[in-house]
């Protein structure tokens, strides 16, 4: 539910590791988060983690596991390590690259590593993966190939230089394996990525939109302008100086402090640069990297580094700074529509009061969350990836902001319509003494295209209507279509066409005539065959294979219509239209069909006619609007 954060977090950085779960093995948000890499053009590494567990290996031990990876990801996805495993546990791995074996303290600190001999029981697979590894490294370049072919390998200086290449151009995987808990091969992890993985300046430059020329294209609607208005931007410290905020986190004691990546030149201390998203400067004062949730100060970030500020006035996420006159804009990864949506009601006046300002605050750090107020239902909405991220982000709010909410589910934001062309007339007629009122309309209703809302027609000719009681007629059925027919709920999707009626030279008002029009408007109604609608979602489901039968018969089960799927290695995705009022509680549903491993986003489609059984308990339920005045 969280991994629009790991899409997010592939902007700023130069490698992804992808971790692996070594008892479950690849499960579907790690297929997600492959996919969100290899969309980034980000180089992958494998991490098998939990290596400790009894469990390691699901059962069918390492070999099977690696083939499951190839299986997934190809055979690029190739061993640099082989653990060292018995009866005992986890002990250590052989790292492929200098064939040598690394020893662990189980239940240390980590530190207790030694280098020794390769252990008899894996000495065998160890020379088969290394010739494997190396025959890989080796495809593509001609001068490795023919060394390898004259003597049977490459030399180990050859072989670290060619596999670093070969992971920054994404034509290896690379898997290793470790154990967090117990910190074992963490250390070796981490001295792979420092000398493997790619460094700053070896990434592609940065895609960056030239704002200027996008503005002078639009305004003078010069094609040649608009031809190429995305440039590049080359990670390196002669260049001018820029960088983009991929994060904002706020902090109790801190305030506001933003995450950026240097993209050209050298950042100092105290420096200010220009916003160029929001036209504004800002000091960059107290230059800070992170370590953990301490920041260390700096005096300067080169190309390529990550930074952090706090306290500045109005950056926020997806802002890109730099120095005046050298303008780009660097575009963050787009962030998928929100799945759920949950009513939120704060339990006092004192936690309505933080409310706003609080949410607020988390949207700032978060761009997914979204906090709105229905108008059909007058309630406060909060939408999130998932049951999880919005439960989250309520924990978030009683601990930092001291706001306290109930969730709950949204109510349906159902609608009336109308299916037959009808005919009627209203009149309002009221003498009370001096002048008194009257308006008379007759009007014509139709329905409309789903979707198209309302529409206004007036055929009145020959005076039979002054011109400017017609907005009143309007006024009077649009007052009334949105207080409902049936149920209370906006009538929407219908045209009302007033063809005839009279006035009187005393009497009649606007006043009169919007009575009047409301009164054609109930009576049309009675006989246009009124009807329920309810929005209808775009549903798409992501979980593996075993459960695609189970989630279809589910959809059916919730008057759903699956529209395709479609099958991404091991994962299925299932597109459906289905009722909202059947998806309000599908996200733990959906967890407790598919073991934790399904996911699924939606979004309204369209609206559709609810079927006669489950319209009669809605009407049953709700309250017939209130009947005003009648002639």
């Amino acid at each position: 539910m969280f991994s629009h954060e790991a899409r997010a977090a592939l902007l700023p950085v130069e490698a992804a590791v992808v971790l692996v779960n070594a008892q479950n093995g690849v499960e579907a948000v790690t297929e997600r988060v492959w996919r969100f890499a290899e969309e980034a053009n980000v180089p992958r590494i494998v991490v098998v983690n939990q290596m400790d567990h009894p469990k390691a290996g699901g059962g069918g031990g390492l070999s099977a596991l690696v083939d499951d990876l190839v299986d997934r990801w190809g055979r690029n996805c190739v061993p640099v390590q082989l653990p060292i495993s018995d009866a005992q546990g986890f002990h250590g791995i052989v790292d492929l690259v200098t064939m040598e074996a690394f020893y662990y303290t189980p239940g240390g600190d980590g530190r207790g590593k030694v280098t020794g001999e390769i252990p008899a029981s894996v000495a065998a697979d160890a020379k088969l993966r290394h010739e494997a590894l190396v025959e890989l490294v080796a495809e593509g370049k001609d001068e490795l190939m023919e060394m390898y072919f004259d003597t049977g390998t490459i030399p180990e200086e050859h072989l670290i230089t060619a596999l670093h290449e070969a992971i920054r151009d994404d034509r290896i995987f690379p898997v290793l394996f470790s154990s967090g808990l117990a910190n074992m091969a963490t250390d070796h992890l981490l001295d792979f990525i420092k000398v493997y993985a790619p460094s700053p300046v070896e990434r592609a430059p940065f895609a960056v939109r030239n704002p200027t020329i996008e503005a002078v294209a639009a305004s003078a609607d010069q094609a040649e302008a608009a031809d190429d208005p995305k440039a590049f931007r080359k990670v390196a410290d002669s260049g001018p100086a820029a960088l983009v905020v991929f994060k904002t986190m706020t902090d109790p004691f801190s305030g506001r402090i933003t995450f950026f990546k240097v993209i050209s030149g050298v950042i100092k201390n105290d420096a200010t640069l220009e916003n160029y998203t929001r036209r504004g400067q800002e000091r960059l004062s107290h230059l800070s990297v992170m370590q953990g949730r301490k920041a260390i100060e700096i005096p300067e970030l080169h190309a390529g580094d990550l930074g952090a500020v706090a306290k500045l006035r109005e950056t926020l996420t997806g802002d890109t700074l730099g120095q005046k006159g050298a303008e780009i804009q660097v575009d963050l990864t787009p962030l998928p529509e929100p799945a759920m949506t949950y009513a939120i009601e704060p339990k006092s006046r004192a936690d309505e009061d933080k409310l706003a300002p609080a949410i607020h605050k988390l949207m700032e750090e978060d761009l997914l969350i979204r906090f709105f107020r229905d108008p059909q239902t007058n309630e406060f909405l909060i939408a999130g990836a998932g049951q999880p991220h919005i439960e989250a982000i309520v924990s978030r709010l009683k601990k930092r902001y001291h706001a306290e909410v109930t969730l709950k589910a949204p109510k349906v934001p159902y609608r009336e319509t109308i299916r037959a062309k009808v005919e009627a007339p209203g009149r309002h007629k009221k003498q009370t003494g001096g002048h008194g009122q009257f308006g008379d309309c007759k009007i014509r209703m139709e329905p409309l295209p789903r979707g198209t809302g309302f529409e206004f027609a007036s055929e009145v000719f020959g005076g039979a209507i002054p011109r400017n009681f017609i907005p009143a007629i309007e006024k009077g059925i649009v007052e009334s279509a949105v207080r409902g027919y049936l149920a209370g709920y906006p009538v929407v999707d219908f045209k009302a066409t007033v063809y005839d009626g009279s006035y009187h030279d005393v009497d009649s008002n606007e006043m009169s005539f919007k009575m009047a029009g409301r009164i054609a408007f109930r009576k049309a109604m009675e006989t246009a065959k009124p009807c329920l609608i309810e929005p209808i979602m775009k549903v798409e489901i992501e979980a593996p294979d075993e459960f695609a039968g189970t989630l279809m018969g589910d959809l059916n089960s919730r008057r759903g219509r699956v529209q395709g799927m479609e099958s991404k290695g091991r994962t299925t995705v299932i597109n459906a239209e289905v009722p909202m009022a059947e998806m309000l509680t599908y996200g733990s549903l959906l967890t407790s069909m598919t073991q934790g491993k399904g996911s699924y986003r939606m979004e309204v489609d369209h609206y559709d006619i609810v079927p006669q059984l489950v319209a009669e308990k809605i009407l049953a339920n709700a309250k017939r609007p209130v009947e005003e005045e009648e002639e």
